[in-house]
């Protein structure tokens, strides 16, 4: 395919296929590992990419109105943690002079949305609400789908269709003829009565029956609403008041006893021996005691943070509030880092702004407040920069640097929570000194599942090819004994 289409990539998705094995991964998955539909669907997808310029879709280089309108952006989450894509159908009126731009539009929030969480796949939400014949617009509609299933492979959970009028029930029967048997699976038709049994409320508007107060708006692009800074040692509610203030104390004395180590030259690995090891050093205390061992690490270019995607708290009933982020200078100078999230009023995080020596380590402790419980949607976001040696690490230098530091120069990694509901640790805790792999999140279920079909349908395949060599067989038996018979036969009339 290189070799014959290269002028028709482009270099940059070319070097990216060579290196992201995750992506190659999304691919098969996709393509039920069959080598040959995969090779197809990377080759039309390449071209597209080209053809749309995907790699260079911004702001700037689209109309401003296209985003001040609202058809399309990026809010909330699913019940399964996944994030929404909205279209708002309303807002979609046919053009075909606006057509180009408008696909460009959601090229560009895919591609945004992708590079951002890395592949990390999105629930598609149509909010047909006070639509009409007049919004129908099945060229677009296609374009759509196509994307999820040419383009961004493995990338959709489902596709939540809200109050769709009965008049656009013929369209769908169009549409559901492109999604194919995998993609017709995932679509979801909903009112505003059932809606909740994907989207909890507090990511519904109120015409959908939720409690969801945004309004969108343009500028700035949409995100996650992360809140920042978020407070070392988190909110106070009244019912706790006197033992959170005496734990905070106590806290805070022992971090600064950890960040007075820390600076004098100590570098920390990030590996299960330095963790047992740390174990028996005066710093256990204040490291959450079910802190989990990062099975992954996130490779940035200023620091590398573990775990690489998930927190592990533990439900209501198994106790577990407290997790560990490890962050790793990987410069030659100061980095600077702050943690922002969405629930502010659930975490406290300990050091949430602060900053990274050359080459050290720093511990993070992420901790439930109160009574509060994490949740699927919550998202942390660390930021980080680098700063120059002459600058000061305390708290009016780094206010004051945040406030300078081009958005250009800033790192961003986002981490989502997971839940673990049973009550069997699925990871064993610093203080017992092993570590098991966590629970399985929904959507690795999902790739093994997949990859079991996959491994029954060759076996089947494989089967039916034995029968037909054994059916085969047999006939070539009973054809040989009956040209030997008559052979026979020939020969003793012959004789007689």
């Amino acid at each position: 395919y290189f070799l014959d289409k290269s002028d028709k990539y482009d270099s940059r998705d070319v070097e990216r296929l060579q290196q992201d094995d995750k992506w190659v991964e999304n691919y098969l998955i996709w393509r039920h590992d069959i080598v040959d539909d995969t090779l197809k669907m990377i080759d039309e997808s390449f071209q597209w990419r080209k053809e749309y310029t995907v790699n260079d879709l911004s702001e700037s280089v689209l109309p401003k109105w296209l985003f001040e309108i609202g058809a399309l952006f990026l809010h909330g989450y699913d019940k399964e943690g996944y994030k929404l894509f909205w279209f708002k159908v309303k807002h979609h009126t046919r053009d075909p002079k606006q057509q180009l731009d408008k696909k460009k539009l959601v090229a560009f929030w895919l591609e945004h949305y992708a590079k951002r969480d890395h592949g990390k796949p999105l629930t598609v939400v149509f909010d047909m609400a006070e639509t009409g014949i007049s919004h129908i617009d099945l060229d677009f509609v296609r374009f759509i789908v196509n994307c999820f299933t040419d383009y961004y492979p493995n990338f959709l959970t489902k596709i939540v269709i809200f109050e769709m009028p009965w008049i656009m029930n013929a369209a769908f029967k169009i549409v559901k003829g492109w999604l194919g048997p995998d993609a017709i699976s995932m679509l979801k038709f909903t009112n505003k009565n059932d809606v909740q049994e994907y989207i909890s409320g507090e990511y519904l508007p109120p015409h959908m029956g939720g409690t969801d107060s945004f309004k969108y708006s343009y500028p700035p692009l949409v995100d996650d609403d992360f809140q920042t800074p978020l407070c070392e040692n988190g909110p106070i509610t009244s019912e706790d008041e006197h033992e959170s203030k005496e734990e905070i104390d106590a806290d805070t004395k022992e971090a600064g006893e950890q960040n007075e180590a820390q600076n004098l030259n100590q570098k920390k690995m990030n590996s299960i021996e330095q963790i047992s090891k740390s174990e028996e050093t005066d710093k256990t205390e204040v490291k959450p005691k079910n802190a989990k061992k990062a099975l992954t690490t996130f490779k940035g270019p200023l620091l590398h943070i573990s775990p690489a995607e998930e927190l592990y708290f533990g439900s209501k009933e198994t106790g577990e509030k407290k997790c560990l982020i490890v962050l790793t200078n990987v410069t030659k100078n100061v980095v600077a880092f702050k943690v922002r999230t969405t629930a502010p009023e659930k975490y406290r995080v300990k050091p949430s702004n602060s900053s990274c020596e050359p080459g050290t380590s720093l511990d993070i402790i992420v901790s439930l407040h109160g009574g509060f419980s994490a949740s699927l949607q919550d998202r942390f976001l660390i930021m980080a920069a680098e700063m120059d040696q002459s600058s000061g690490a305390g708290v009016p230098e780094l206010t004051q640097f945040w406030k300078e530091v081009p958005r250009t120069k800033v790192m961003e990694h986002r981490l989502r929570c997971h839940v673990i509901e049973s009550s069997k640790p699925s990871s064993l805790t610093l203080k017992d000194n092993t570590f098991n792999i966590p629970a399985k999140t929904n959507e690795d279920l999902h790739i093994q599942l997949t990859h079991l079909l996959q491994i029954n349908r060759r076996l089947e395949e494989q089967m039916n090819h034995c029968l037909w060599f054994q059916q085969l067989s047999v006939v070539l038996s009973l054809l040989s004994v009956t040209v030997a018979a008559f052979c026979f036969y020939l020969a003793y009339a012959q004789r007689s």
